[in-house]
């Protein structure tokens, strides 16, 4: 090759090398590039799923790229995260966890997963207190009534959750151990199945995300007999807050927020925080979250991240304080 040819083929090289260089920078800016999974760790109908489908709606409709929900129910919610903590950290796989891991750590002594090492907390997205509700024909009544019974005969009413080691799990033993009272648990695979039996009558009660009881109290399907915390919530100002009810000390909240796989790189990261919260702020999401009675923490990056910390740090005492044990 002479020395002019070699000139040209080395200036082809750098040429070529530089397109290359901006096109990945393209790639990147351009994130999302192609349809991104959101791994939801409980089955269809749930309170996670209440949030993350509106989301997912939004997302799409914003970034024209489908944000595909993908149910992996299980263990209480650390099937999916497991799952989501071993995915290919290419910045196209997400994570829509909530309160009930941040109580794994406490319940599970064998995960193999850690939720502070494995995966990334980008964003807290949904917050919505704690209810109790009941199927109507079960547990007639207020909830004067309802503690009557509970106290009058022991273990008779029982309770269904999303799965051992869950907030609904978690919130009612935090209620028995508060009022004195023993109610019977039973764990099933999500929120979702569980309300189902609620709702058929096979289970009698549920200590429960407002956000996934909203639509079937309205219906009259349940009945809510108290809000978790010390006031009303604006989306169901009829139902009694603990505080009023004799429980000032009874505040539990279900929030949801989305994580990344170790790894994901900090410009997919970034990306995808930036697309989740302006998905959450369309006026359709904010309608969706009122009408839920949640609020929208946007709650980010390292603010996020101690907040999960926390409320670790928190829940594994109330789980010592109660003695709770997966049935």
């Amino acid at each position: 090759m002479n020395a002019s040819l070699q000139r040209r083929h080395l200036l082809g090289v750098a040429l070529a090398g530089t397109a290359l260089h901006h096109a990945g920078a393209l790639a990147q800016a351009a994130w999302p590039a192609k349809p991104v999974t959101m791994i939801v760790p409980f089955p269809a109908g749930g309170g996670t799923d209440a949030f993350a489908r509106p989301l997912s709606a939004a997302f799409t409709r914003i970034t024209g790229k489908s944000l595909v929900i993908d149910n992996r129910g299980g263990a209480g919610g650390t099937l999916g995260a497991s799952i989501a903590a071993k995915a290919q950290p290419d910045g196209y796989t997400l994570f829509m966890g909530a309160v009930h891991h941040s109580i794994a750590p406490a319940m599970y002594p064998k995960l193999d997963y850690d939720i502070e090492k494995d995966l990334i907390p980008m964003i807290l997205v949904a917050s919505v207190p704690q209810v109790l509700v009941v199927n109507p024909k079960r547990v007639p009544g207020n909830f004067q009534d309802f503690l009557k019974q509970v106290k009058a005969s022991p273990g008779k009413l029982n309770y269904g959750s999303a799965g051992g080691g869950t907030s609904h799990h978690l919130a009612g033993e935090l209620f028995k151990q508060q009022t004195k009272t023993f109610i019977t648990h039973i764990p099933y695979r999500g929120a979702g199945p569980a309300l189902n039996d609620l709702i058929a009558g096979n289970v009698d009660m549920m200590f429960d995300g407002l956000g996934s009881s909203a639509a079937h109290i309205k219906g009259g399907r349940i009945k809510a007999l108290m809000v978790a915390g010390a006031k009303r919530n604006p989306a169901f100002p009829d139902v009694p807050c603990a505080a009023e009810l004799g429980l000032p000390d009874y505040n539990v909240t279900t929030w949801y927020g989305v994580w990344a796989p170790k790894g994901t790189p900090a410009d997919a990261q970034k990306a995808a925080i930036e697309e989740i919260r302006k998905s959450v702020n369309t006026d359709e999401a904010k309608a969706v979250w009122a009408n839920q009675g949640a609020e929208f923490p946007d709650l980010s990056g390292n603010a996020f991240d101690s907040f999960v910390k926390g409320e670790i740090r928190k829940w594994a005492q109330v789980v010592k304080a109660s003695g709770a044990k997966l049935d």
